[in-house]
């Protein structure tokens, strides 16, 4: 088993551990992060219709990363335009689950980029 086998395996244990905790309702729906090398990308999901609410990344078509340096600041970025989008929706708190990954760095950009945006937590 190589190296990176471990850290896909451990990776996944975290996101079951926080799954057994984190649900979404539709009163206050899960809001799921998932972070690749070059993207970041946004779930907003309520697990008792299981359906996907809205959705937002870097590579989407309304997103312009122009004038802004570097990842932290783009997952900035589209935290607040998850939660414009999920007050358009009428949605005003949710539960955040950072999908197995640490809370520093972009994670916690988008975290706080959404609680600017409005989001509660």
């Amino acid at each position: 088993m190589s190296k990176k086998d471990n850290k896909v395996c451990a990776r996944t244990k975290r996101i079951k551990r926080i799954r057994k905790k984190i649900s979404g309702t539709s009163v206050c729906p899960r809001m799921r992060v998932f972070r690749s090398n070059r993207h970041i990308y946004v779930q907003i999901i309520d697990d008792t219709k299981q359906s996907t609410l809205l959705a937002m990344s870097t590579g989407d078509k309304d997103f312009n990363p122009e004038g802004l340096k570097g990842k932290c600041e783009q997952a900035e970025k589209v935290g607040q335009m998850v939660a414009e989008r999920a007050q358009a929706a009428g949605i005003e708190k949710v539960v955040f689950d950072r999908g197995g990954n640490l809370y520093h760095g972009r994670i916690k950009a988008l975290s706080d980029g959404a609680r600017k945006g409005g989001l509660k937590f």
